[in-house]
């Protein structure tokens, strides 16, 4: 026997009416009462009738996810809990990478103006007008486009501080900055706006190397960087990609790491990839992105949100600092 709306209510303990304003995404849900219907949806193997759902609501539920790049360890992970948080609202997500091709961004935008697509998420390197973007659902990440458009990031200025502190307290005193400078205006500016900061409150000559450059451009900066700074004894990285690749060039210059070098990165601890041990400031990034997923279903329903939520980061002790 096909399973009910009734058979959902009585599952999860609520009543029809509720069961009835979660499928349909509407406010006035708790978190908590809402994923407990959507459990009892999945245990059940309760399924609308989505076709007829899309015509009443005009929506399509799609949505897509725009990266610079896919194979990249945040974004990788990023892309999986969008995926997942969406699922949870019955949205399906397109994934587009769209590094060096401003057109797919350009064309998502376009399918959001012509309904073909409910909203984006976007992780974009590129300018848009902001004219081009009203009335469209869209959330980003660090990125700011304008007053009404939401954006998710970390709290960059703070934890970069308190890293380069760190490093300083535990004798660093020629404490350098390497950096992949985004092309558009971003929180990531905050991490080198930090840093400054600490080098004058420590009367430090600064070092530093921050370049515009495109994802997988970082394996000549790291060396570069090295050889313009030989005598540096603390790095604070902005990226992991870049850690990576400063963390090889300290070791063929022969630095001790440690000893002769500390370095910190930001978001340094993906496990599953490089070096898994080293000290870093790690975003949430699962919250991100269950967050702009949120965010931007009530933007598509037309609800209120908040333009900036800024989510703490954790500090996590390594082997490459002292």
């Amino acid at each position: 026997m096909e399973t009910t709306i009734k058979d959902v209510a009585k599952y999860a303990g609520v009543g029809v009416g509720t069961v009835s304003r979660v499928i349909n995404n509407e406010k006035a849900v708790g978190d908590k009462t809402r994923e407990k219907v959507l459990e009892a949806m999945r245990v059940l193997n309760y399924s609308r009738n989505n076709m007829a759902f899309r015509l009443r609501k005009n929506e399509n539920l799609i949505i897509a996810l725009l990266v610079p790049v896919i194979n990249h360890p945040f974004f990788a992970k990023l892309a999986y809990y969008v995926e997942d948080e969406a699922g949870k609202f019955g949205y399906s997500v397109i994934l587009v990478s769209s590094q060096q091709k401003v057109d797919k961004e350009t064309e998502i935008i376009t399918k959001i103006k012509h309904r073909e697509i409910d909203g984006a998420v976007f992780v974009t390197h590129y300018m848009h007008d902001e004219e081009d973007l009203q009335n469209c659902p869209i959330v980003s990440i660090d990125r700011t486009f304008g007053q009404d458009i939401p954006y998710v990031t970390s709290d960059n200025y703070d934890a970069t501080r308190e890293a380069i502190r760190y490093m300083i307290e535990r004798g660093a005193k020629k404490v350098g900055f390497l950096g992949s400078k985004p092309l558009v205006a971003s929180e990531v500016m905050e991490r080198e706006r930090a840093y400054l900061d600490v080098m004058k409150e420590y009367a430090m000559q600064p070092r530093m190397l921050n370049e515009v450059m495109q994802h997988g451009e970082e394996m000549s900066i790291a060396p570069d960087f090295m050889e313009r700074y030989p005598d540096v004894d603390g790095v604070f990285v902005s990226g992991y990609t870049l850690s990576q690749f400063l963390y090889e060039a300290a070791i063929e210059q022969g630095k001790r790491i440690p000893d002769d070098l500390q370095i910190v990165s930001y978001d340094g601890s993906f496990k599953q990839w490089g070096i898994s041990n080293m000290t870093s400031v790690e975003q949430p990034i699962e919250e991100m992105a269950r967050q702009v997923v949120r965010l931007l279903i009530k933007k598509i329903h037309g609800e209120q949100t908040c333009q900036r939520t800024v989510l703490k980061t954790k500090f996590v002790l390594g082997a490459t600092t002292k």
